[in-house]
């Protein structure tokens, strides 16, 4: 089904290859080659084969790499200009990818250890953000089954400079990645389709994905990654497991142990407790991974976690409440949070990484983003953006949200006769949010919110209003 696909985009592909090629030229800036790289990070040169654009995120590109260290210590050189080494790369992400600076998805000629990191095939090439540095090591910190790992590099693909990206370990099935049993494709013994899953809570239509009514007023929808082509006894499986974990986790009962025997509780306390410290939008919403083991007494376990953002606004609620008012679907939390085995669960996580463990990361930060600046600075310059921007006022922003988001949940653990979530339906109330998601108020009714607010431009039942 999914080979099918790529086949179609294939085809597709190379019919606008070419103009894809002229338009790249045309657009091509004066200030493009007068930029240069840094000096201050390894250098990663790719070339594709007759430097064809790439344009599909679902067909790989043949191409070359090399790695210059840079005279960085610790940086192992990989190829040279005269004997480069052979990859694919191909783009990546949904709404990354509409982006002008492009995401990659790349795949080395055989597994390599790059920069430290451990050996693989697979990875990507995603622009440079203070939130991938503050949430992949809150995973760290956190104990996760496994968090990706990444490193700053400066990267030229066929002669232009494009850029600071962090190269970074992708999520797959592997020794040295998600550790755990791989499930083959079109598998149809029974014995051997309970475990092996690695699957993705989604919210973008794709490929390779099933839907189950989550509850009376939303879906869920679940994309499998690994295995990736299922036959029909692995699809029903999966769907029917869901279906029974959806219905464990949405019981009446809030003092039902059912869910637990499906999901390992501990995985979903750290992974609730990134999301609310990053005050992730997206955390429940969408990149939420679950994998399985195959073993007798295995359990979906949350993660890896993936895609990290950071609302950066005053902290008045759990990131999953206010996400409804966004008419973001927060998926299984607001059941989750109402039981009292997982507010245990989250507390004693949390007592066991505040404060020591989690102030560690304000050094981390420092340490990562500062030596960026010249890099960072000249990747504003290639793309337009704003270069007052700096590597330090970003690693400031990020350790000001972080501290506030920290304080915060330490004094709003949750409790279960506390933390259920409102239905959006049954709301007496209408709540009112600025566009940085901070709560402007609570009214009545739409018609008193818009009698009572000034001039400007509201979240008010999760659309944007403009009140004159």
């Amino acid at each position: 089904m999914c080979g099918t696909f790529r086949r179609i985009v294939y085809l597709l592909t190379l019919l606008v290859l070419v103009s894809c090629m002229e338009e790249a030229e045309a657009n091509m800036s004066p200030t493009q080659a007068e930029i240069s790289i840094s000096g201050t990070l390894p250098v990663l040169y790719i070339e594709t084969e007759n430097h064809a654009p790439i344009v599909s995120k679902e067909i790989y590109l043949n191409a070359v790499y090399r790695l210059d260290p840079m005279g960085i210590d610790g940086v192992e050189a990989l190829g040279t200009e005269s004997d480069p080494l052979p990859m694919q790369i191909r783009g990546r992400g949904h709404s990354s990818w509409k982006g002008v600076k492009k995401p990659y998805k790349i795949k080395l000629g055989k597994k390599t250890a790059i920069m430290g990191m451990s050996k693989n095939k697979h990875w990507a090439l995603l622009k440079p953000s203070e939130n991938t540095v503050a949430g992949f090591q809150l995973g760290k910190f956190m104990d996760m089954a496994w968090t990706p790992s990444f490193r700053p590099v400066e990267v030229v693909l066929n002669g232009d400079y494009i850029g600071l990206y962090f190269l970074t370990e992708t999520i797959r099935i592997d020794e040295n990645r998600v550790n755990i049993y791989e499930q083959q494709d079109r598998e149809t013994n029974t014995d051997l389709i309970s475990g092996g899953w690695l699957v993705e809570v989604d919210n973008y239509r794709d490929e390779c994905q099933i839907t189950i009514p989550e509850s009376s007023r939303w879906n869920l929808t679940l994309r499998y990654h690994s295995p990736e082509d299922l036959s029909d006894v692995q699809l029903q499986w999966l769907t029917d497991k869901f279906k029974s974990i959806n219905s464990a986790i949405y019981s009446t009962d809030k003092t039902s142990t059912r869910w637990e025997g499906y999901i390992d509780v501990e995985s979903m306390a750290r992974f609730f407790i990134i999301q609310e410290v990053m005050d992730n939008p997206d955390g429940f919403h969408g990149s939420f991974y679950l994998h399985k083991d195959l073993s007798e007494d295995s359990k979906w376990v949350a993660g890896p976690i993936w895609d990290l953002v950071c609302y950066n606004r005053d902290k008045t609620d759990y990131t999953f409440r206010m996400k409804v008012h966004y008419n973001f679907i927060p998926h299984w939390i607001g059941e989750i949070i109402q039981y009292d085995s997982f507010c245990k669960t989250v507390a004693n996580v949390w007592q066991e990484v505040y404060p020591e463990r989690l102030t560690e990361i304000y050094e981390y930060i420092d340490e990562t983003i500062l030596p960026l600046e010249v890099a960072w600075n000249n990747d504003c310059i290639r793309w337009g953006e704003d270069p007052s921007q700096t590597a330090e006022l970003r690693a400031e922003r990020i350790k000001t949200a972080l501290h506030r988001n920290i304080e915060w949940f330490d004094t709003h653990l949750p409790e279960s006769s506390y933390a259920s979530i409102p239905s959006i339906e049954k709301a007496a109330t209408v709540r009112v949010y600025n566009l940085q998601g901070i709560l402007i108020g609570v009214f009545k009714n739409r018609d008193s919110a818009l009698s009572q607010l000034k001039s400007g431009i509201y979240i008010i039942n999760g659309k944007k209003i403009k009140v004159q």
